[in-house]
């Protein structure tokens, strides 16, 4: 009974333990239970925490260092750049190559047969034998029946005529020998120095220099030297590397590593900062002994219409601005932290003028630059009956530019007073929304149109003798009996001059206006580049004299879209930007 007792007292205990802890941690679920809305709150705090790993990954995981970024090794990353804002060193895309990941798994030719490599050895004839031997630490190879041949430093291409030879020592006659080097032992190499990662890298023997540097993420492009780089072996130098000369000339000596030779990267010398016309804008390091401008030339490479060099820089007593002629910037001493700018300081005498239309011989002269248009007319040659030489007209890039940017103008005036107009109901709104619409929409349109860059030099026959420019386009345009009828007509297309007819005749020969028309004002664009504005009503003018508004053979008659003034309140501007185009490119937008 005792026992019975117990074990049910037991029992009671623990389901009233369970029964306690079930409703405590149901209360506590029921208090602590998120809703929907929490669990939403959570995510998007949770989600503003994370860190978007592609972003990381495109700017090429950079940490930012003194003056830049300095760029762990990548392929693809960019270029690292200079301290403070200046260029980045020369040289510095050197480590962006994939020389490291793009390496063949096969020795080269020039390998030297290290301890420890291994060296397949096959014979038939009188004895057969197939076996590989490895290169003991004594640089030999041990052939049973034959004993040890010496191969370290063997190159790889004459490890097989060298053991060869070893073998048929022995065996005389009747032997066929074939060596092959299967794998070569691994080498480990320290990289001290100013580099990105200084450390203990293993690569082959007859890996370059650059493999290890690379495997080092680099020289780093504020510190270290591009050209005071050594190889040391038990604490001697046994060779010095100026990458200059490979980047300049491709040299790279070719050097054998063993275990534990040290690459020490020196640090970086005086630096000069290249500006201008140069092929290299680059920052170059200077050797002490080669300071003059003739070595800096050799690395930057001025362009040949560099006639001055400015140089800006700090001595002993004090800074110094010096401007130069090329030449005798050869003989100049420079010092640490000198810019040097190249410069074009010669104003070329000469300029070039094409000319296009209707004329003889050649379409490019090269003329002195104080040249007027009547001293080149002289030298072209024409057919007068081919040729209206009367009409002569020029296009101008300086004032196309000018063109372009005045109709660039108006259009963020247009687009500023188009976003900024105020709503005073939701209507007014509705109606501001689909003229914002129409108007983003004709500005898109505009902003693509190329003025003509037109100057005007020619009226009734006589030519304004104006000074040309570099680049200057003389239009002599072509003798025709066509009148040109475009923009809002229903059949655009050429018709007859007759001296009789109005610019109603002919907009009605082409087949009337559209509905888009404004038969108000319609644009005449004459043979000589001048525009008049005329009203349709029996070709009455209202912005030009009467003469400009008269029709010749050879003009063009432009209607221009109509802006519904129902839906645009700035009908006033865009009525304007359409004239501007008119004038500027013979276009109706």
């Amino acid at each position: 009974m005792l026992l019975n007792y117990r074990v049910v007292s037991a029992f009671l205990i623990r389901t009233v333990l369970f029964i306690a802890s079930s409703m405590f941690v149901g209360s506590l679920f029921a208090q602590q239970a998120p809703t929907q809305e929490q669990l939403q709150q959570a995510q998007q705090a949770s989600q503003s925490q994370r860190v978007d790993l592609s972003q990381y990954i495109q700017s090429g995981g950079n940490s930012t260092g003194r003056g830049g970024s300095i760029n762990l090794p990548s392929d693809s990353g960019p270029m690292p750049a200079g301290e403070e804002g200046l260029p980045p060193p020369y040289g510095a895309n050197l480590f962006k190559g994939g020389f490291e990941t793009e390496r063949s798994d096969g020795l080269n030719s020039s390998y030297l047969v290290a301890p420890g490599d291994k060296i397949a050895i096959q014979m038939w004839g009188t004895v057969n034998s197939s076996e590989v031997v490895t290169v003991d630490n004594q640089g030999n190879i041990f052939i049973p029946d034959i004993g040890p041949i010496k191969v370290q430093d063997v190159p790889a291409n004459r490890v097989n005529s060298v053991v060869t030879q070893g073998i048929k020592s022995i065996y005389t006659n009747n032997v066929s020998v074939y060596v092959n080097l299967l794998t070569a032992t691994p080498v480990s190499v320290f990289v001290a120095g100013p580099v990105l990662r200084p450390g203990q890298y293993a690569g082959l023997a007859s890996d370059s220099v650059l493999f290890y540097l690379k495997r080092a993420g680099g020289i780093d492009p504020h510190r270290g030297s591009y050209r005071n780089i050594t190889v040391m072996r038990q604490g001697e130098t046994v060779l010095t590397y100026d990458l200059y000369d490979f980047l300049k000339m491709g040299k790279l000596p070719a050097f054998s590593f063993k275990d534990e030779d040290v690459i020490f990267v020196g640090e970086q010398g005086a630096m000069v900062n290249v500006e201008g016309a140069a092929r290299y804008p680059f920052r170059f390091e200077l050797e002490k002994s080669k300071r003059s401008g003739t070595a800096l030339m050799n690395y930057a490479r001025p362009l040949s219409k560099t006639s001055h060099v400015a140089i800006t820089g700090n001595r002993e007593s004090g800074p110094i601005s010096v401007y130069l002629p090329v030449n005798e910037f050869a003989q100049f001493t420079m010092a640490d932290g000198d810019t040097v700018l190249f410069n074009d300081d010669i104003r070329p005498q000469v300029i070039s003028v094409q000319i296009s239309g209707s004329y003889e011989g050649p379409s490019y002269y090269a003329v002195e630059k104080d040249t007027r248009l009547l001293d080149l007319l002289s030298y072209i040659e024409i057919d007068p009956e081919q040729a209206n030489y009367g009409s002569i007209y020029i296009k101008r890039e300086s004032v196309m530019e000018q063109q372009k940017m005045l109709i660039n103008e108006s259009l963020d005036r247009l687009e500023r007073s188009l976003f900024t107009a105020p709503a005073s109901s939701s209507g007014e709104a509705s109606i501001r929304a689909q003229e914002a619409q129409l108007v983003s929409q004709f500005i898109a349109r505009a902003r693509r149109i190329e003025p003509l860059g037109k100057v005007i030099v020619s009226e009734n026959g006589k030519v304004a003798n104006i000074r040309l420019e570099q680049g200057d386009e003389i239009v002599i345009p072509a003798q025709t009996d066509l009148i040109q009828i475009a923009g809002e007509v229903l059949m655009p297309q050429a018709v007859v001059y007759n001296p009789e007819a109005t610019v109603s005749d002919y907009i009605a020969w082409a087949g009337g206006f559209s509905e888009r028309a404004d038969d108000d004002r319609i644009a005449i664009v004459h043979a000589n580049g001048i525009t008049s504005f005329v009203s349709s009503d029996a070709g009455q003018h209202w912005y030009s004299d009467e003469q400009n508004a008269t029709l010749q053979a050879g003009d063009q008659i432009l209607v221009l879209p109509k802006v519904d003034a129902k839906i645009m309140q700035s009908i006033k501007d865009v009525t304007q930007i359409i004239y501007q185009i008119a004038v500027a490119a013979n276009a109706a937008s």
